[in-house]
């Protein structure tokens, strides 16, 4: 307990360093177009733009925090609801044979977005994930995806 105390009360620390101007921040804004999956009062739900595999989406909420241990729990709990919403769109919508979840936390972990949020993968027997590289996807194939998960909710 005293190591989560330490982190909690860590000032001024790259841990409590919420940027609001990181893409995630400007998506939420509409200054960044995106491919909206699900959306609501207090969850944006999109898809990853350099997939993994077919329809890698990301669930972020629309309160600014930089990762799991700036979040506030409410808007945590919340946002655990809803991805397990959108994966289970996500699996039905893309037949998948299983979907990951996965979250990082700092850059030692693989963050490269400091907004807090949630990566469902889908995930398909024989079928590697791709490397989250700097590959775009093709916009018309997102968007088709997109339509298709959405239906699925």
């Amino acid at each position: 307990m005293l190591l989560l105390d330490t982190l909690w009360s860590l000032s001024g620390s790259t841990m409590n360093d919420y940027q609001p101007d990181n893409i995630f921040a400007k998506i939420l804004k509409g200054e960044i177009p995106s491919h909206k999956v699900y959306e609501d009062d207090t969850t944006l739900a999109f898809m990853d733009v350099m997939p993994q595999s077919k329809g890698h989406t990301l669930v972020i909420p629309k309160t600014g925090s930089r990762n799991l241990f700036d979040a506030d729990p409410d808007v945590l709990s919340d946002l655990i609801v809803k991805t397990q919403k959108v994966a289970r769109a996500v699996m039905i919508a893309t037949e998948a044979d299983g979907v990951r979840i996965a979250q990082f936390n700092e850059s030692a972990a693989g963050q490269t977005v400091f907004h807090l949020h949630f990566h469902v993968i889908p995930m398909y027997e024989g079928v590697p994930l791709k490397p989250h590289s700097g590959d775009m996807a093709d916009n018309s194939e997102l968007a088709v995806l997109a339509e298709m998960i959405r239906a699925a909710m």
